[in-house]
């Protein structure tokens, strides 16, 4: 374990007691020495930890502390660098920018022990999938945050065309399809909408009558959305 990676766990360790706990109840749990946890006891308050203690009393972090930024454990670490290379694989194109950058900026900060494990993690994406309609999904995504309605030319499974004013809720990303979930005003209802199948698109100026979460925690309690429209 990383000198990083211990100092992490120790923080979590006092964050999950309320009370003073003994040092060699919290050496046991991290499975270090007296001496090793007695030495980062202290290095924490360096680094300006308030732990009210000592040894043999024992010791309490009070609130308030943060750790440094982008502290992140090892499991955390690889949870980001695999979900970053599949949002670069397999999103639009400017998320996949953001997502690559977002690494870069990790990796910029990080400790070097930690850093490391970003340039070598085997975790990887394999087989990326280019899906059809992804040229529409920076809009709806900007939509989504800023909760506009969108008027949709769409075209069912036989080619039909209907024109929809819709509230997106979210956006779906399957291997390769893309789904928006919205409220359509011409079905009254929740809909499904696969982005290849959008011919034309357009964010509106006029904003979503309702909130976006609350319209995203009432989709989400329906029991049987319809998978197509």
């Amino acid at each position: 374990m990383s000198r990083a990676q211990r100092l992490l766990d120790l923080i979590q360790v006092l964050r999950r007691h309320r009370r003073a706990v003994a040092g060699a109840v919290l050496a046991a749990e991290l499975g270090i020495s007296l001496r090793t946890l007695y030495r980062d006891i202290e290095t924490l308050k360096a680094q300006g930890a308030h732990i009210d203690g000592e040894a043999g009393v024992g010791y309490v972090l009070r609130p308030g502390f943060m750790l440094p930024p982008l502290m992140f454990s090892e499991d955390e670490i690889e949870a980001l660098v695999l979900g970053s290379r599949w949002v670069s694989e397999r999103a639009d194109g400017q998320l996949g920018r953001a997502a690559r950058n977002v690494l870069a900026k990790i990796g910029a900060v990080l400790p070097d022990d930690f850093k490391h494990g970003i340039e070598t993690t085997g975790l990887l994406i394999v087989g990326a999938a280019v899906a059809a309609g992804d040229a529409e999904l920076a809009a709806i995504r900007q939509a989504i945050r800023a909760e506009r309605k969108i008027a949709i030319a769409y075209a069912d499974e036989q080619g039909n065309l209907t024109h929809r004013t819709i509230w997106p809720v979210a956006l779906a990303f399957f291997e390769r399809v893309r789904v928006v979930a919205a409220w359509c005003e011409l079905r009254g209802g929740y809909r499904h909408f696969r982005t290849d199948r959008i011919t034309a698109l357009e964010v509106a100026t006029e904003r979503t009558p309702r909130r976006r979460a609350a319209l995203f925690k009432e989709w989400s309690k329906l029991e049987n959305i319809p998978a197509q429209c």
